[in-house]
């Protein structure tokens, strides 16, 4: 998991995990396909699984989930 705001840097193919901040918002995933900032850093261009394609700066809820993250813990 990698920290949120400044310290946040991200590649293309990352995902991007945003908890849901409140009961009934559900959780957002979504793919990293552009990165905007320098060195990796925010906003990034993200197609989300529901199909809607968004620049994102992403806030405290959210974290960068890389490849070999997923490989190492696959979701059930």
């Amino acid at each position: 998991m990698i920290v949120w705001g400044e310290h946040m840097n991200a590649s293309i193919g990352d995902r991007l995990h945003v908890h849901g901040n409140a009961v009934g918002h559900p959780d957002k995933m979504g793919e990293i396909v552009e990165v905007h900032g320098d060195g990796g850093a925010p906003p990034y261009l993200v197609r989300f699984d529901d199909g809607h394609t968004r620049l994102v700066f992403p806030g405290p809820d959210a974290v960068i989930e890389t490849p070999a993250m997923e490989a190492a813990h696959p979701r059930m």
